[in-house]
């Protein structure tokens, strides 16, 4: 016989289920009580770790010198005048949905510091103290606008956040964390470990123990004048309906995709992430992070690009392609970056290594202006000479599109009100 006490059904909206579930629910309503769910645009982030060279994708220099060129080609695209690298083949096709902004620039060069800032708008970290010193974008999307249906998770990070801890909330509280799914979606036996019962438990087991624990929860419920344990119960109930209910395990069962369609974004972790993305969002979720490997080519860097290009633009172009069929695209804003770019000269093994003084981004979908590039680099593409971009601009442009005052402040960790977008204003050419 399961035995379901009371400790263990609270603990469903514990991290025994991989994640505070009812601290997320405690959030989302809050978000929804301020209005701020009414807009109905979401996000959906590739995270390029370690960072992806612009001068071989976005950015390319084809009259450069061949230590500087690479070794890529440049391809023609939707739009007359828009070139990328021939790695980029689909989204080619569909440029004119696409937006580069090829003059971003912050001033470290460093992983850890660099990745802070491109994912919370601050210098932050050192190398003698790594930890999150501000909250990542997608968990001030999570605060301020919580998820679109009630039993979803507002913030989703596939198939985890990434490895330096600079996606979560920080002192927005961890409610406003993202949900990580824990598993590859290409797995032949994917599964969402997050969303799985206790060992022991059966769904129709925690049913029928709901019901009798309903009836001591009225009671206690009675005798608190506080209203303090009816809210708590309010929240775990929601956990547990998101934990055996079918809504969410429905968005998350990549089984219900035609095949056709799942070749069509790419068999890969890259394809079924963002295939899951768009399913995740269609539910309700707002934010979902797809975080793509390590992108970090100091040596051979052609055959790092070899494995990594071509699934990331076959996810990319997949995913613009299927939600513009649905006629979903201008309600999903699709962002592409990584916290450096490389730097224009070929080092001797081959590679390229950090550069921070001008990089490239790429936006997508959102009702943006598609086909249009923002800034430009130096003819070999080491510094920016029109329109300088920072990591805030980049935030405001999207809380923006999302829908987000962008005069909101928080609390840090210290009780100083800190603005979200810093010092940052939104990307006119784009909007």
């Amino acid at each position: 016989m399961t035995h379901l006490n009371r400790r263990n059904f609270l603990q469903l909206g514990s991290p025994l289920m991989g994640l505070g579930l009812a601290d997320i629910l405690r959030s989302r309503t809050q978000a929804f009580e301020s209005g701020l769910a009414t807009n109905k645009k979401s996000l959906i982030v590739f995270w390029t770790h370690g960072g992806m060279s612009q001068q071989d994708t976005y950015d390319m220099k084809p009259e450069a010198p061949a230590e500087y060129r690479g070794f890529y080609d440049t391809i023609k695209t939707s739009v007359p005048g828009i070139s990328v690298g021939e790695r980029f083949p689909g989204q080619a096709k569909v440029m004119h949905h696409i937006s580069q902004v090829r003059s971003v620039h912050h001033e470290n060069g460093i992983h850890a510091p660099s990745a802070h800032w491109m994912q919370t708008g601050r210098f932050g970290p050192t190398l003698a103290r790594n930890a999150a010193q501000h909250p990542s974008f997608g968990s001030v999307v999570s605060r301020t606008k919580g998820a679109r249906t009630r039993h979803m998770p507002a913030y989703v990070t596939v198939p985890k956040s990434e490895a330096f801890g600079y996606q979560g909330a920080v002192y927005l509280g961890k409610a406003s964390n993202p949900f990580e799914v824990g598993a590859d979606p290409n797995a032949k036996d994917f599964k969402v470990p997050n969303l799985a019962l206790p060992k022991g438990l059966e769904v129709k087991s925690v049913e029928n123990r709901r019901k009798l624990l309903s009836q001591f929860d009225t009671l206690r419920r009675d005798i608190d004048n506080s209203g303090v344990l009816e809210g708590l119960d309010t929240f775990k109930t929601q956990a547990l309906e998101m934990v055996t209910g079918d809504q969410v395990r429905a968005a998350f069962d990549l089984s219900k995709e035609d095949d056709s369609l799942r070749d069509r974004y790419g068999r890969h972790q890259y394809g079924q992430s963002a295939l899951l993305a768009r399913r995740l969002v269609e539910a309700g979720t707002t934010c979902v992070t797809i975080n793509t490997g390590y992108w970090d080519h100091h040596n051979e860097i052609e055959k790092g690009l070899e494995e990594h290009l071509p699934p990331l633009d076959q996810a990319i172009a997949g995913l613009i392609q299927d939600l513009e069929e649905r006629g979903l695209l201008d309600d999903v804003l699709i962002y592409c970056a990584g916290e450096f770019g490389r730097t224009p000269l070929i080092n001797g093994h081959a590679g390229r290594d950090h550069w921070s003084n001008c990089f490239s981004v790429m936006f997508a979908g959102g009702g943006l202006k598609g086909g249009t590039v923002v800034g430009a680099s130096e003819k070999f593409g080491g510094g920016v000479t029109e329109r300088l971009t920072i990591p805030f601009d980049l935030f405001a442009t999207i809380y923006q599109t999302l829908g987000i005052p962008l005069d909101i402040h928080y609390e840090d960790s210290s009780g100083r009100p800190t603005s979200i977008i810093g010092e940052g204003q939104p990307i006119h050419e784009l909007l």
